[in-house]
């Protein structure tokens, strides 16, 4: 876990960091969908997040925090790659690589004070800009509609019954 003293004095993780920079990004530009690696990067730089002589924040923004790529090793879900080179806050209802089960969010005794209304306006957002509910296929809403029909009865036994006198 990478750690980094800010110009608060206050330790914490470089997960946390992107998080809060990309929610400062969002916050500060509201109808922006995503935003570049870089602009990330760029927004993390004003706060005193990026420290020059490492891509620790870097390597954060563009693997170790993003949803729908493979944990490497980084399991967080912070973050999400709606195209290629751009980031987004993670939602609910985003997909997400199998063995992303880190936090979604800084924990509030991880982060200074002064980010801290970011998780409440994150609560807010996330609800706000959520995709609606996807429609449910009518074919896959089949699923078992007809268990009862063949339950006490091999499948091929029952396709041979049901064929019985074709001829």
């Amino acid at each position: 876990m990478a750690m980094y003293v800010a110009k608060t004095g206050k330790s914490f993780l470089a997960a946390d960091r992107v998080w809060i920079a990309t929610a400062l990004l969002h916050k500060e530009n509201p109808k922006r969908a995503s935003f570049t690696l870089n602009e990330i990067r760029q927004r993390g730089h004003r706060e005193g997040f990026v420290e020059e002589s490492t891509n620790v924040f870097y390597v954060h923004a563009n693997q170790h925090c993003v949803a729908n790529r493979m944990p490497n090793p980084g399991n967080h879900r912070m973050l999400f790659e709606p195209s290629r080179g751009e980031r987004r806050l993670y939602r609910a209802g985003d997909s997400c690589k199998p063995g992303r089960v880190g936090k979604i969010t800084p924990n509030p005794e991880d982060i200074p004070q002064k980010y801290l209304y970011l998780l409440d306006w994150y609560k807010d957002w996330s609800r706000r800009t959520a995709p609606e509910q996807p429609q449910i296929d009518r074919l896959l809403a089949l699923k078992g509609s007809g268990k009862d029909i063949w339950k006490d009865e091999h499948a091929d036994e029952y396709v041979n019954r049901l064929r019985e006198g074709w001829e």
